[in-house]
């Protein structure tokens, strides 16, 4: 496992993700404004571009259009080398500075870039020291995703690994327990998840692989009342992810 895997170039789309990029100091080629857009946001994106050197190019909303692929760019573009992903030792870095038991989110292909970027972004919003995605059959870091993290991109290490099955073997030598979740399960509001933890959200319609389930140490369980059973992955990433949050930070 090593940082050295990167996604090909790509864009940060919006005015949020613009500014944690600059503020982050992520590897930007060029920084595209629309013409004739003025604002307070603006002004401050088009300031700290100015103060790292950055190229600025007024182009027409239209250009903005394509280079964001149709998605709301709030008349800002950067084009970026790549996504950097981080190393799993990172992660342990991350805990160990904010004197933390780690709390890992371990992604069992997730395909949608919409849920990963909500992931990120619940993820950031508590605390969760990394999240780990799988390199093959999942979603990788994109400029959807980063558009939809609203800058947790750039914040929350995320981990691509070739083999989910052993890292999930070395997290749990590393004395983490690893939670899933199931339909047959302990109710996830009596979730403790004080000490090392991981948690694994599963693919989107089929749910966490056999191997994965096969190392898991406990499943849980998302109780629902209505006809549809199945919750959408963010959603029930962001259940979890703060019953997680709220055992380790009781009121």
């Amino acid at each position: 496992m090593n940082n050295e895997n990167k996604q090909q170039p790509d864009f940060v789309i919006g005015r949020h993700p613009a500014m944690a990029s600059l503020k982050r100091g992520h590897s930007i080629n060029k920084v595209f404004i629309q013409e004739g857009l003025k604002s307070e946001s603006i002004g401050q994106i088009i300031a700290k571009a100015k103060k790292q050197g950055l190229v600025i190019q007024r182009v027409s909303k239209s250009k903005l259009d394509t280079l964001a692929n149709g998605q709301n760019h709030q008349g800002v573009v950067l084009a970026v080398a790549s996504f950097e992903y981080a190393s799993l030792e990172q992660v342990f870095e991350l805990a160990e500075s904010r004197n933390e038991a780690p709390f890992v989110v371990i992604l069992d292909g997730i395909e949608d870039p919409h849920n990963l970027g909500s992931i990120l972004r619940t993820a950031d919003a508590a605390g969760v020291h990394g999240v780990i995605i799988p390199k093959r059959r999942a979603v990788g870091l994109t400029s959807t995703v980063a558009k939809t993290s609203a800058g947790a991109i750039e914040r929350v290490p995320v981990v691509q690994v070739n083999n989910l099955v052993n890292t999930l073997k070395e997290l749990k030598d590393r004395g983490l327990w690893i939670f899933g979740t199931d339909m047959a399960g302990t109710d996830y509001r009596r979730w403790d998840a004080t000490g090392p933890v991981g948690l694994i959200i599963g693919n989107e319609g089929k749910g966490m692989a056999r191997l994965t389930k096969e190392n898991v140490d406990e499943m849980l369980t998302i109780p629902m009342v209505g006809d549809i059973q199945s919750l959408n992955a963010s959603v029930a990433a962001g259940l979890l992810i703060y019953q997680g949050y709220g055992s380790r930070h009781p009121l």
